[in-house]
């Protein structure tokens, strides 16, 4: 096969037992790969009954046709599995060398099944894989194990994806760590991986994906990478991170700030990425393949840590303005132990946040929270909280499971900001309209990344597919059309895999794929495989029990601002969601795909 590896390693940990797969070939056409490929496989081993934290929910980890190429920005990977935070789609996507190196290992993705007695890491090395005792590794912080790996297997060139004490502890939160700070797993992935006892998985070898036409793809891949380097919005990202949208989506009231109640934060500027570069920046970092050098590696001397990775826009957000604190040090060391941890910033900053919340209008007390007094601008208690959520030590057992979690225990269940119980991201729906739909219908609830309407709306079109920007407020059929797009081609690229914040010409987009797999797909068949994907998953969580009742926004983000960018702006769910239901082909009785719909997309 063309553009893939052709093989798939199904690890079987109940039996030890592991064997070589081939690839559909009329799967990778139809689904391309990443987490559209990794949801068609889960299609046919899903047991609606199982639960998500027991051996009968496999965990599957996937690349795409474009990752280990020279394709520019596409080094990353999806793990996909059934979410134990919301029990319905779960996938995380992360970037870092352990994507390619699995492709150069032989493999286009591993499906892991059933669970281990004992810890285990899975090795994977030159189209060869073992099992190996990982009991001494258990308790090991997500960086101290990938070296441990590397040295136990006398080779420092292997990379590895790891779970922290998070993980192990089997926290819904818990995400799956490689290289300097990459994470996969909203949703808890790393939950999924713990509940295996799988520790870590390493992966490397000298093999390279075969090419249709070799000389034509890197023809392509040569002029999409000038194209990049010459894209102001990847300039930025280079000189100053994620956290360059500090500034920018503050002026736009698309910075969430005081758990979602507060349209503006002064201290925002101090958290900014050209704050940091004066501050606590030590140098940027790349992932495999990428020219933007997006990551930041910073120097945090109040807390006795020389390299600590990131912080990023969403961890500066959910550990930052959400708690209306511009301690940037601070934020960025408790970004530093979500790392060390394995958790995810965005859920573990939000369910910290909300607290923060809750003690501030009443609801919680120094004595629930084990004597800890948390006051808005206050980093201490954050990073306090933070350890005892990894440890699931006092409080932290409650914080671990998440803000739905907490809201319930403590009698308030309408005031958490979460969708399906997965805490919303970084970017305030009512700043831009068409992130409300995004929230509310993801196939990973509450997720950003699965319909970057602030992207489209901020001028990020794609004409070839009618995706067209439009006014960020806008209410109307049209933003629920657009935002459809958004989530199709979303699903695109997390199946190509592409990085979400590069934008080479679809043109060239395809130009690769098809001399890369040494198909004749054009941008119609493209467009249609990205509906298909996400049709797919939704068909996966409606056998997981969703209804139309979960598509909905928490009533903290239905309530206007009283200033900022975004003041006065509610989103109108009951015009945008039914006409976001017909653009679909939805049956607004079930919330799922209509026969015809779901023959026209050729989904069994």
């Amino acid at each position: 096969m063309y553009g893939y590896m052709g093989r798939i390693l199904l690890v079987d940990l109940t039996a030890g037992r592991l064997e070589d797969i081939p690839l559909s070939a009329e799967y990778a056409r139809q689904y391309l790969g990443g987490s559209g490929l990794a949801a068609r496989y889960l299609y046919d081993l899903v047991d609606v009954h199982a639960d998500p934290l027991g051996p009968a929910n496999p965990l599957i980890f996937m690349t795409g046709p474009l990752v280990g190429t020279r394709a520019p920005s596409c080094g990353r990977f999806e793990v996909c599995a059934r979410s134990p935070l919301t029990g319905f789609w779960g996938e995380g996507n992360a970037g870092g060398f352990w994507g390619p190196a699995l492709r150069f290992a032989g493999y286009d993705g591993i499906i892991v099944q059933g669970a281990s007695e004992r810890p285990v890491y899975l090795l994977v090395r030159e189209g060869r894989a073992e099992l190996r005792d990982a009991a001494h590794l258990w308790g090991m912080d997500t960086y101290a194990v990938q070296q441990a790996v590397q040295q136990e297997a006398g080779d420092s060139s292997l990379k590895v994806a790891a779970i922290g004490l998070a993980g192990e502890k089997l926290s819904p939160l818990a995400v799956i760590v490689n290289a300097h700070g990459r994470t996969a797993g909203r949703g808890g992935m790393g939950a999924v991986m713990g509940s295996k006892r799988l520790k870590a998985i390493a992966v490397g070898g000298r093999q390279s994906v075969p090419l249709a036409d070799a000389d034509r793809f890197h023809r392509a891949a040569k002029e999409a990478l000038a194209i990049l380097q010459e894209d102001i919005s990847s300039q930025m990202l280079h000189l100053g991170g994620t956290a360059f949208y500090v500034d920018i989506g503050m002026l736009e009231g698309d910075v969430p700030s005081r758990y979602y109640t507060q349209g503006q934060f002064e201290g925002a500027e101090r958290l900014s990425g050209a704050a940091m570069a004066d501050t606590i920046l030590r140098r940027a970092r790349t992932c495999f393949g990428c020219a933007v050098a997006c990551g930041r590696e910073t120097r945090l001397p109040r807390f006795g840590v020389d390299a600590a990775d990131g912080p990023e826009y969403e961890t500066i957000a959910s550990y930052g303005t959400q708690l209306l604190t511009d301690d940037l040090e601070g934020v960025a060391y408790a970004g530093h132990l979500c790392n060390v941890y394995g958790l995810d910033t965005i859920s573990a900053g939000n369910t910290i946040a909300f607290v923060y919340y809750l003690f501030e209008q009443g609801v919680v007390s120094a004595q629930d929270l084990d004597g800890l007094e948390p006051h808005w601008g206050d980093i201490g208690p954050a990073i306090t909280l933070t350890e005892w959520m990894a440890r699931r030590q006092g409080i932290g057992g409650l914080l671990a499971q998440g803000s739905r979690a907490v809201a319930e225990h403590f009698g308030v269940p309408e005031l958490a900001v979460h969708v399906a119980g997965m805490e919303v991201a970084m970017h305030d729906p009512r700043a831009y309209t068409g992130m409300a739909l995004t929230y509310a219908t993801s196939p990973r609830p509450g997720c950003h990344m699965q319909g970057d309407m602030y992207m489209l709306d901020s001028g990020d079109e794609l004409p070839e597919w009618g995706m067209t920007a439009g006014a960020r407020d806008e209410q109307s059929a049209e933003k629920a059309r657009m935002a459809a797009l958004r989530q199709d081609w979303r699903c695109v690229t997390n199946a190509l895999i592409q990085c979400h914040l590069v934008h080479p010409p679809l043109e060239l987009v395809l130009t690769m794929l098809n001399t890369a797999a040494g198909w004749d797909m054009d941008a119609g068949e493209l467009r249609v495989c990205g509906e298909r994907i996400f049709n797919l998953k939704r068909l996966l969580n409606l056998r997981w029990g969703l209804t139309p009742a979960h598509d909905r926004l928490p009533k903290l983000l239905l309530q206007p601002l009283a200033e900022g960018g975004a003041a006065g702006v509610v989103p109108n769910m009951e015009l945008l969601l039914p006409a976001y239901y017909a653009t679909r082909g939805w049956d607004p009785s079930t919330g799922g795909p209509t026969p015809a719909k779901r023959m026209e997309l050729d989904i069994p």
